[in-house]
């Protein structure tokens, strides 16, 4: 809120040769045993040609009957981009949720998640904060997405495609450091060791600041990787470890249905308890092989055991006055304790050839998880001062900083409001799919995809389980037509589930034991055209509608009545206008809304939260001479409310950034960015139905602030 931030990056690259983009077609930074081809450039572009992740099997963009929005890393490094929020800021129909402060959230086409992240094509759903140091490119996938993702996706999912060895070596690194004082280094170290083999090597360390009165962390991450290839295979293996520790930061509450105003800096928390801290260990395998031109064998593992912990006190009711005018508001605080193991493993057989006039790329493939979680939830009580809800709420004064009276965390079922969980889900999918061609202007994909998802749920208070397997079947269905080589129309359909037990497996009790998934519908239709090579535009009409959810009656009852409905416009231009000029530019019309009555919406027809009407983003980027380049962006968002009753109100804002860009010597370069350049009062994140504040808070950042909250309650906050 305004607040004007600046960082300064400092780029050096160059020891051997520069980077291989792996925006090339993926085969190209592949290490061949016989007849290798090296290329020694990099591709300065926003833009790719095609991609694997939407179908398994590489294909062109304009060939996909979806909506893909696609952040390079070209792109990341111009805009200093280093979060999730960063990169979904310019996507259109993403807006990036406050997630308490200790993780990413999204929502996709008026569907919200904290789950349906994915790296490299398998699921990586734990909450947490995820870094970009590691990525070549950042893939938003929309609609549903079972048929190749799985269960959720409702609305969407983000992939993060990550670094993989090359066949060239270099050494690239960089420095940032912004105006609150926060800073951040990489490395990006790729060394063959061989025609055969290669090595790679990524580093991050980031230390957080901002304006806000309290904040501060830091992250720690390496990414070692290598790469063996012989005769027609190749086997990647990689590990990763991250290192999080950072203030829990969640902004300001709301007053009269708008955000508090007045209280920019303020941290509405206690420095001494809101704390959160993660780790992870990753391992990732991937074995590709060519048994022949016509047919491929592929294979992808991910073992992942993460440990998060994070506590705080945070506001939860809105600021009112009392009858003698002085503004209060009431507070809670809990600790949240996870610990999970993930085992996806992944399997693809590709087949390409003819049947008479029609070729074919023929998919089969089967998928297997495991996931074993444990989580306890231990809530605050006040003591000395008069507390509601069992002693969980007091009332404060609104003050400057925030006085915080005593608390004390206490474990244990006598407490109310208190859990502990262990869950262990498991997955067993199977799928089929064809692309075919229909000569050069008619291209049909059909898929389905069977999913069994069983979820074991055990009360460790009092040993009680409870079971439910559902039985999935995840259709898709799309037509291309192309008039030209450079357009494409398409329709299609999709359908993906979300089980009743929610994101993150902590929701299923004997009631939603008995209630069906909940379902999600696209329809969608859209056109993709390369105004030039290097330069593409998109758009897309849609409908979805998702069933099946949640209403809660009183009495306690929970009935499945709930229905949303979502619907849309996006159009996005991204590449190259020149060799010299970039460009990055989105925009969306939704509307979504509540269909069926709820508590919180009692004659249905709400609007759904976090889903601005007009959503704008423009960033570009010139070159005027082989040393010297500017950028401006520009992002809009209309208002939108913090949760389904619509009672308070998230105000629209538009902000302007810019950078120059500096060529010091050959392979060293330097680049300055300026976010929110005309001050204005900025709040672009919000937490749905509970509290809000600043977002995932790194250099360079320190410029948005807190957002607006409804209401609050145990299991909201969770």
């Amino acid at each position: 809120m305004f607040i004007r931030s600046v960082s300064f990056l400092a780029l050096a690259c160059g020891l051997a040769s520069p980077a291989l983009g792996a925006d090339e077609v993926e085969a190209a930074d592949a290490l061949e045993s016989s007849d290798p081809i090296v290329v020694t450039g990099y591709r300065d572009s926003y833009g790719i040609e095609a991609t694997s992740s939407a179908t398994r099997t590489p294909t062109p963009l304009n060939d996909i009957p979806q909506a893909i929005s696609i952040i390079t890393e070209r792109q990341i490094e111009d805009q200093a981009m280093l979060t999730i929020g960063d990169v979904l800021r310019t996507v259109p129909g993403a807006t990036i949720g406050q997630g308490e402060g200790h993780r990413d959230q999204i929502t996709l086409r008026g569907n919200n998640s904290t789950a349906d992240f994915f790296v490299d094509g398998l699921r990586d759903d734990v909450q947490y904060y995820r870094g970009l140091y590691n990525v070549e490119r950042i893939e938003v996938l929309k609609g549903p997405n079972a048929m190749i993702f799985g269960r959720g996706g409702g609305g969407g999912v983000v992939n993060r495609v990550t670094k993989r060895p090359a066949a060239n070596p270099f050494v690239r690194g960089s420095g940032a450091v912004d105006s609150e004082g926060g800073f951040v280094f990489d490395l990006d170290l790729n060394r063959p060791f061989s025609d055969a083999a290669a090595g790679r090597f990524n580093a991050v360390y980031e230390d957080f600041n901002t304006h806000r009165d309290v904040f501060g962390g830091r992250r720690f991450a390496i990414n070692p990787t290598a790469a063996l290839s012989i005769g027609g295979s190749r086997a990647d293996l990689s590990y990763e470890y991250e290192d999080d520790e950072r203030v829990v930061d969640r902004g300001v509450p709301s007053s009269a249905g708008r955000p508090l105003t007045g209280f920019r800096d303020a941290f509405f928390g206690d420095p001494s308890i809101n704390r959160s801290d993660f780790d992870a260990h990753i391992f990732k395998g991937r074995v590709e092989h060519r048994f022949s031109d016509a047919v491929t064998l592929s294979s992808k593992l991910l073992y992942g055991d993460y440990d998060k912990a994070y506590q705080n006190v945070f506001p939860a009711t809105a600021v009112t006055a009392n009858a003698a005018g002085v503004r209060r508001f009431g507070i809670e605080a809990y600790r949240d304790t996870t610990r999970r193991e993930n085992l996806f493993s992944q399997t693809d057989l590709v087949w390409q050839g003819a049947t008479g006039p029609v070729s074919h790329i023929l998919l089969a493939g089967f998928e297997y998880g495991d996931q074993d979680t444990n989580n306890e939830r231990i809530n605050g009580f006040f003591t000395g001062v008069p507390a509601t809800s069992g002693g969980r709420r007091t009332v404060i004064d609104l003050a400057d900083p925030v006085r915080v009276p005593n608390v004390e965390f206490r474990r244990g079922r006598a407490f109310a409001g208190n859990r502990a969980v262990a869950t262990d889900a498991e997955l067993l999918a199977f799928y089929l799919q064809d692309q075919l061609s229909l000569g050069e202007h008619v291209d049909l994909i059909a898929g389905i995809r069977h999913d069994r998802f069983k979820l074991g749920v055990e009360d460790l208070f009092d040993g009680a389980v409870v079971r439910r397997t559902d039985t999935l079947w995840s259709p898709r269905l799309g037509l291309v037509l192309k008039p030209i080589a450079a357009l494409s129309f398409y329709l299609s359909y999709s359908r993906s589930y979300l089980p009743q037990s929610g994101d993150q497996f902590l929701s299923l009790d004997a009631t939603g034991a008995t209630l069906e998934p909940e379902k999600f519908d696209n329809y969608e239709i859209g056109l993709k055209w390369d105004i030039r090579p290097s330069l593409n535009l998109t758009a897309a009409v849609y409908r979805l509608d998702r069933t099946n959810t949640r209403a809660n009656l009183s009495g306690g009852i929970v009935v499945q009545t709930g229905e949303q409905r979502s619907k849309g416009f996006e159009l996005s231009l991204t590449g190259d206008i020149t060799k010299y000029w970039h460009v990055s530019a989105g925009y969306a019309l939704q509307d979504a809304e509540v269909r069926t009555a709820t508590l919180a919406c009692p004659a249905g027809n709400c609007e759904v939260p976090q889903v601005p009407r007009h959503q704008a983003s423009l960033w570009t980027r010139y070159d005027f001479t082989p040393r010297l380049g500017a950028g401006l962006g520009v992002y809009h968002q209309s208002k939108s409310f913090a949760s389904i009753s619509n009672a308070v109100l998230l105000p629209s804002y538009t902000r302007v950034d810019a950078a120059a860009f500096f060529r010091i010597a050959e392979g060293i370069d330097a680049q300055v960015n300026v976010e929110n350049l005309f001050n204005e009062r900025v709040i672009s994140r919000l937490r749905i139905t509970t509290t809000t504040s600043p977002r995932a808070l790194r250099p360079p950042q320190g410029r948005h602030c807190a957002l607006p909250f409804d209401r609050a309650g145990p299991q909201e906050a969770a």
